[in-house]
């Protein structure tokens, strides 16, 4: 008997653990049916936009109130993109689907939300950039979109910038804010 296809409107602390992909035209994310030891790693050649979640993560659910209307917004306008989401319970050492345990491992995931854009010609990763913590609305809206350009730049091996370093994160930014407060005010 074939067992039953997971979709859900959103991906969340509830959801079964594993691996997301996102259909457009249904707006849902779609459980890629494995139990693979082995990591999803992107073959088909496109640009994968890939969100490592955890169901213990605080930081994902706030996370998740920028990422999901990103995602409506933007996936049919970027139609060579693919929106993919990695979910365990707390990284791959809490993770009851060996694949996404793997993949968690494979990108060196230690933060969450971490955020991964894979650019894959031939069959192969060409370029991929990584981004940890929160991204807002405004930074995704900054990196996503034009990744490509990014990305093909790389391949012809021209240097790449990318548009949101990692000190320019939100979560870096509030560390950074409060660091400062606490001094100020000792």
């Amino acid at each position: 008997m074939a067992k039953e296809i997971t979709r859900l409107r959103e991906v969340g602390s509830t959801s079964p653990q594993g691996i997301y992909l996102y259909d457009p035209r249904e707006d849902v994310w779609v459980m890629q049916p494995s139990d693979d030891p082995d990591p999803f790693i992107p073959k088909e050649d496109g640009y994968y936009v890939i969100y490592f979640d955890n169901t213990k993560c605080p930081a994902c659910r706030r996370y998740d109130i920028y990422w999901y209307p990103f995602v409506r917004r933007y996936a049919e306008k970027l139609n060579d993109y693919k929106f993919v989401i990695v979910l365990c319970g707390w990284f791959a050492r809490d993770c009851v689907s060996p694949t996404a345990a793997a993949t968690f491992t494979y990108f060196d995931v230690h933060a969450s939300p971490t955020t991964y854009l894979v650019h894959v010609g031939g069959g192969e990763v060409k370029y991929k950039e990584k981004y940890e913590g929160v991204l807002t609305d405004l930074e995704l809206e900054k990196a996503v979109p034009t990744f490509k350009e990014r990305a093909e730049k790389a391949e012809r091996g021209e240097p790449v910038k990318k548009p949101i370093e990692d000190e320019d994160t939100l979560l870096k930014l509030l560390k950074k804010l409060i660091q400062e407060a606490s001094k100020g005010g000792t």
